[in-house]
């Protein structure tokens, strides 16, 4: 597998309403990796014009289709012009441009396509309904990846392309952030874990605690259906 650098991961930023942060999360990740991609889930506030202040480069939906459909749009692009990583992080400011190092670092140290941020070494500023959520879904995504993932919920994450290859699958919501790492298991891709830090601001979560807790429960039946 390439050896990982600035210059063969690309940073793919799924953004959504995200006028506020999201120049400021574009530039420095565009300190730590030679290209960024803002891929605009259809907003129809500043969101693309303000990442473009950032020198990233944006392309965007005509309308809102789901952050997971966001995500292999981005895939698609960014694969199609021969980067061997995409990494992926949020555009709310939650995932600190500065861990990105560290990700490389793990890729090439443990040779793992698909590596993983893990907030659950230091849970202190988490919300306690939040760690109690997070430590049930990874245990139970754990169990079906038959590999630990300690932080399943984790956005912040580089996948190689080989792993890409396999993630272009139906679900285009939150849902699919959880499909990817029981499909990179399912083909024999090995995830790892890197640490980052637990970040929350004033930002309000776009997840419907309703509608994508019963799409994660779908998600989790379908794939023990699979096993069975």
């Amino acid at each position: 597998m390439t050896r990982a650098d600035r210059t063969n991961v690309a940073g793919l930023i799924p953004a959504y309403f995200e006028e506020e942060h999201v120049q400021e999360v574009a530039r420095r990740a565009l300190a730590q990796l030679d290209h960024v991609l803002v891929l605009d889930d259809g907003s129809t506030d500043r969101t693309s014009e303000e990442a473009r202040k950032a020198g990233a480069e944006v392309l965007r939906h005509a309308k809102n289709q789901g952050k997971g459909a966001a995500i292999k749009t981005g895939f698609k692009e960014l694969t199609g012009r021969g980067f061997e990583y995409v990494l992926i992080l949020d555009g709310d400011g939650q995932h600190l441009p500065e861990e990105i190092p560290g990700f490389i670092e793990e890729a090439n140290r443990s040779g793992a396509a698909f590596v993983v941020g893990n907030r659950m070494a230091d849970t202190r500023k988490m919300p306690i309904v939040r760690r109690m959520t997070n430590r049930f879904m990874s245990a139970q995504i754990s169990g079906l990846c038959g590999q630990p993932v300690p932080d399943s919920q984790c956005g912040f994450r580089m996948i190689h392309r080989d792993v890409i290859a396999h993630l272009y699958c139906e679900s285009n919501n939150y849902e699919y952030e959880t499909e990817m790492l029981l499909i990179a298991s399912r083909e024999g891709f090995r995830v790892a874990a890197v640490p980052v830090s637990t970040v929350y601001g004033e930002e309000k979560s776009k997840i419907h605690p309703v509608r994508d807790t019963v799409r994660f429960f779908q998600l989790i039946a379908r794939y023990k259906k699979k096993r069975g």
